[in-house]
């Protein structure tokens, strides 16, 4: 029995050690850096720098921002629509003046998070609170059974595409030049700007904006979200806040494109611009859900007695058949 309960023991030990993060310090004092720099940025934004530094430094945010939401979220974790190779291209620069590592991790990272969403082996803590997912989880490394569990994500469509794989072997380069030397150099060497102010306002104060609003990606579902502890009068709030409870519904039905990273459903910045890149004949196939296929598919499951996302997802390819092609241009009638 003393021999049981030793080996019990040191199960349970080799378990918690299987599963045990420790800080990855390197990272930790990036986030130090980039909260107290770009916290001075502020600063320098509202004391000394000049109007063209701020407006090339909003552009920039605004692409970084791009690259994160429309390009790692929606066209390369979630594949909600198809992208031809100049845009792909395009986005996979944005992505990469967001300075979050490799479109390759970033996906791979966020389809860990969707497969365990709101359990223990989800490595932004889904499960804890908005902290926890928006800042702790990013500055650890990740545990033996997240390392193997990364290696079980299916990649294959992210290896197939030659721009995202050249960014893999190239970031280290392509960070240098596009997130440090081009918003650095720009400002000092063109507008006349002090070095000083170049670096705090269109390095440190953009690279703290992309970084926070990029984390929302997997954090924003506590903001909006309604959760089994949340009061009543949560729900209420969030209901009048959001005008739609679309956390839910993109955690079950994550490949459409309209669902907004913070908040919004249809009518965010995202789905304006996948529209008019599809206008445009530069994004395509372009995948949604409307409200009467998440019925017929309800209907369908309780009838029947069959898996709920099932059965919508057959709604969905029924629709998506009968669809045209062009119902991107007018979305309030195949909504």
């Amino acid at each position: 029995m003393a021999g049981d309960a030793k080996t019990d023991k040191k199960d349970t030990q080799g378990d918690v050690e299987f599963k045990k993060r420790d800080a990855s310090w390197p990272l930790v004092l990036w986030y130090i850096h980039v909260y107290i720099l770009g916290t001075y940025g502020i600063y320098v934004t509202f004391t000394s720098a000049l109007w063209s530094t701020i407006l090339f430094t909003t552009v920039l945010t605004l692409l970084g921002i791009l690259g994160v939401t429309v390009g790692v979220h929606r066209l390369w974790a979630h594949r909600t629509f198809t992208a031809v190779a100049p845009l792909r291209l395009f986005l996979m620069l944005c992505q990469t003046m967001s300075g979050q590592g490799t479109i390759y991790s970033r996906v791979q990272a966020h389809r860990l998070h969707h497969a365990y969403f709101q359990k223990d082996e989800d490595p932004y803590y889904s499960k804890h609170n908005f902290w926890y997912a928006q800042l702790h989880g990013n500055m650890l490394k990740y545990s033996r059974q997240q390392e193997q569990l990364l290696k079980e994500v299916d990649m294959s469509d992210i290896e197939n595409d030659k721009i995202v794989m050249f960014q893999k072997r190239y970031y280290v380069l392509l960070y240098i030049l596009i997130n440090v030397l081009l918003p650095v150099n720009t400002p000092f060497q063109y507008f006349g700007e002090a070095l000083n102010n170049s670096l705090f306002v269109s390095f440190w104060l953009r690279s703290l904006i992309v970084l926070n609003i990029g984390n929302l990606v997997n954090s924003a579902h506590f903001i909006w979200s309604i959760h089994k502890g949340f009061k009543p009068t949560d729900s209420n709030s969030i209901f009048f806040i959001t005008k739609s409870f679309w956390p839910q519904f993109h955690y079950l039905l994550p490949n459409d494109y309209l669902s907004g990273e913070f908040g919004d459903y249809a009518n965010g910045t995202g789905s304006t611009v996948i529209r008019v890149l599809a206008a445009l004949d530069l994004a395509k196939d372009l995948h949604t859900v409307s409200s009467v296929a998440v019925r017929n598919g309800l209907t369908e499951a309780v009838e029947k007695n069959r898996p709920i996302i099932e059965c919508i997802n057959e709604q969905v390819k029924l629709e998506e058949s009968l669809r045209p092609f062009n119902h991107f241009l007018n979305r309030d009638k195949f909504m």
